[in-house]
């Protein structure tokens, strides 16, 4: 069996796309006849499946990959509420390394190349001796770093990021470039490309800004204004492109947007909702451009507007919270990519296999 030098995919903070840098890896390996297998060695958003706790990621890649979780294997160590407080107290030699030199062993036996993702920016895990540095180095694999589009603040996190790895003795296999807007992508690839190759770092490719990557789901949103779920929650997974304001609605939105979240008062509601309707056979529209209704006050909403939700089955939350309220937690919601996005998924996939160099990886990792 053919063997190549592992990949730890690691980023300068959470959120920058480590999940969707590795999926895309994932899947353009895979599609070259590579056995390639995967591991998030360190995992702190975790749920439990057969009394184990496995990293929320992990099923996510079983599903992409079609394995089996085996959490020794695949989701070794989890960092759980209270363990930063016991690791403190508790300073002597914790035993963790041969826990993953176990694991990087099993994984080097079944497959050609293993890709390891990283836990948020790479000094998680020092109270442990766990970095993901020191992970990686550990793991005996190299770094792809990712990054966020920008040039001088995107140079000096990276700089910064990639200095843990260095102490370590890591080998960095390149850089990825994520959420780059269009009409910056050549200025940034330009100066970026300037200093990496004065510190002899490949630049592996620049990811577009894909908004359809940050759609929150119906559920997400739900969950962040602690709404209670009134009709339809078998469609909380409805993907939200837009908030609706119930107060100013106008024809120009629908023209826009689909999949759009209503936010209105109670007192407003009706209103809101019949406007929506009025709208939607104006444009001739054979679906509802809404994906959910959220509604913050306890007044009934008349027949017409109940039956209107009943025929599209849309989800409909209430909530304690005023629509400005609501307004700011939705701002504040974090998107991941998980197992009920799969737009999200193939889009991640696209996003890599269209724009990242493989070929410099798979020269660069081949021992």
């Amino acid at each position: 069996m053919k063997k190549y030098r592992n990949i730890y995919v690691a980023a300068t903070s959470q959120h920058i796309g480590k999940t969707t840098t590795t999926l895309g890896l994932i899947s353009a390996f895979h599609e070259q006849g590579v056995n390639v297998g995967y591991c998030k060695p360190v995992g702190q958003q975790y749920v439990n499946i057969q009394n184990q706790k496995v990293d929320k990621d992990t099923i996510l890649f079983a599903d992409l990959l079609g394995f089996e979780i085996e959490p020794e294997i695949h989701s070794p160590i989890i960092f759980s509420r209270g363990t930063t407080e016991h690791l403190i107290e508790n300073r002597h030699d914790l035993g963790l390394e041969p826990i993953l030199l176990d694991a990087v062993k099993e994984l080097n036996s079944r497959h050609e190349l293993t890709i390891f993702e990283g836990t948020g920016h790479p000094g998680v895990g020092t109270i442990a001796n766990l970095s993901n540095a020191r992970v990686a180095k550990v793991l005996d694999a190299g770094v792809i770093m990712v990054v966020e589009g920008g040039i001088g603040r995107t140079i000096d996190m990276l700089h910064m990021s990639t200095a843990l790895f260095r102490e370590e003795g890591v080998p960095i296999i390149g850089v990825i470039v994520n959420k780059v807007w269009e009409d910056k992508a050549d200025k940034i690839k330009h100066y970026l490309s300037l200093f990496m190759n004065d510190h002899d770092i490949p630049l592996l490719g620049i990811l577009p800004y894909d908004k359809t990557l940050a759609y929150p789901l119906v559920r997400t949103v739900c969950a962040a204004i602690k709404g209670d779920v009134i009709k339809h929650e078998e469609n909380l997974n409805n993907k939200v492109s837009n908030i609706l304001g119930g107060s100013i609605i106008d024809l120009n939105e629908f023209k826009a947007s689909e999949d759009m979240l209503l936010v209105a008062s109670a007192r407003l509601a009706d209103r809101a909702i019949s406007k929506v309707i009025s709208f939607s056979s104006l444009m001739d529209l054979q679906d509802s451009p809404l994906s959910g209704i959220v509604i913050t006050g306890s007044e009934a909403l008349t027949d017409d507007s109940n039956n209107y939700i009943d025929r599209y089955k849309i989800p409909l939350i209430r909530t304690k919270l005023d629509t400005y309220g609501v307004t700011v937690k939705i701002s504040r919601v974090e998107v991941k990519i998980n197992r009920r996005t799969p737009w999200k998924v193939r889009r991640a996939i696209e996003l890599v296999q269209q724009n990242v160099d493989l070929s410099t990886i798979i020269q660069i990792i081949n021992k």
